[in-house]
Parts: C-alpha cells; structure tokens; sequence
C-alpha cells in the first residue's frame, strides 16, 4: 500500500486481504471474503469520520461522531450527513443490504454461501467508495473479473457526477437530468439516451449480483460508458 496517506492504510490492508480470497474461488473463501470486505467498508467509513478536519473538512461534535461510528447503518447515515458529494454513484442503499447479507452469513454459519457475483459486486463497491472517500486510485482487484467490474462502477461514478453537477437531486431527478443532457438536437430520445438506460440498468444488474462482470459488461458496453460518460463531462464545462 505504498504511497498512501497513512489514516487510511488499515483499511487498503483489510480490503486487499477480502480480494485476496477471490483469487481461489471457494465456498469458503467467498464467505470470507464477504466478511472481510464489509469489515473494510465499516473501517474506511468510521475512519473518514474520525480523522481531524483538516484532512476530511468533516466537522462535527465528539458526541456526534461517536454516536455515528455505533452501528453500520448510523455510518452510512453519517456517510450521507457528511461525504454526500464524495458518495455520488454509490447507492448506500446496496451497502446496507450487503451488510446484512454478511451478517447471515456470519451469524448462521455453517453450510450457507454466497455467490461470487454478489461478493464480486460487493468488493467493487467497496473499492470505489474507499477511493472516493480518501480521494485515492487504488485497485485492489486480484481476478479479471473484478477488474473490469471495477472499471464499469468507476465509469458510472464518472457517469452520475456529471449529470449530478451543482444540482440538489430530488428523488428520481437523476434520470430526467440525463434524459434532458443526452437528448438530441430536436429535443427526441437519442440512441445515446438509451444506451444510457441499458448501462443504467446493467449496472444496477451487476451490483445486485444478479449478473456477473464477464456474463454483462462485453467490450461494447464499456465503451458505450466511457463515450457517455466523457460526453457528459464535456457538457459539464
């Protein structure tokens, strides 16, 4: 983990052992796995809210932190309280659900499993929330297929910053703001806005685990994310 700022080698170090595990892909190593990269995420978040100001510009009481760093789902609300602008293209939502699947999987032990396609996706999202946090470009990924996953969720990041801008979202904007960006020159529906809609929906696809990296993100698709995406950025400036 050279080169990164030292407050957030814990976590790299707790992460790259969870992706480690997916190199060998076992029943138990994808349950280990699973409990490794939640482990990760509730670290790298307590640790963002617990750094001093100076670094993270989050400002709250002890008390508040504290109360925050208590259970995994006041986390992901202090997440949403402090870090909204560094959590776009992340769904806390799916986190929270993730961690509940790890606590099954922790709790009633013996003879469950995951899918590897729901540790996969967990992994990533883990990933891309430990370098929008720290502001850091860390890979951990240690097979092909998180590899490109990675490169999928980091392209939607880049995807949603740009049609989020300076807007304050309501609920559903998000998709009407890109509908009204990649419209074409007569107002219509381009093919662009509905490329957009298939890697909406393949993203969310693959981050609920239901698809696989390898099954949904085909060369096309990820070059139909990056085009979209650098077209928003350029309607951006």
């Amino acid at each position: 983990m050279k080169n990164l700022p030292h407050w957030c080698t814990g976590p790299a170090e707790v992460l790259k052992h969870g992706f480690s595990l997916l190199a060998d892909d076992t029943d138990t190593n994808r349950r280990l796995a699973m409990i490794s990269i939640d482990n990760a995420v509730e670290l790298t978040a307590k640790t963002f809210l617990s750094v001093p100001k100076r670094i993270s510009s989050v400002d709250m009481t002890r008390k508040q932190r504290d109360e925050y760093c208590a259970t995994f789902p006041a986390l992901l609300d202090g997440l949403e309280m402090h870090a909204a602008s560094k959590i776009i293209g992340l769904n806390l939502g799916e986190i929270e659900w993730f961690h509940r699947l790890r606590n099954e999987l922790y709790h009633q032990g013996n003879g469950l499993t995951v899918e590897q396609s729901k540790v996969e996706a967990y992994a990533e999202i883990a990933e891309q929330l430990f370098n929008s946090l720290f502001e850091t470009s860390v890979s951990f990924s240690s097979t092909p297929s998180t590899s490109k996953l990675g490169e999928f969720f980091a392209l939607w990041i880049r995807i949603e910053k740009a049609i989020v801008g300076g807007n304050e979202l309501r609920l559903g904007s998000l998709n009407e703001l890109a509908r009204e960006m990649l419209a074409d020159d007569t107002g219509s529906h381009s093919d662009t806005w509905r490329k957009y809609r298939v890697i909406r929906e393949l993203r969310n696809r693959v981050a609920h685990g239901e698809l696989s990296a390898d099954q949904a993100l085909t060369d096309e698709v990820m070059t139909d994310a990056m085009i979209i995406a650098d077209l928003l950025e350029a309607k951006r400036k």
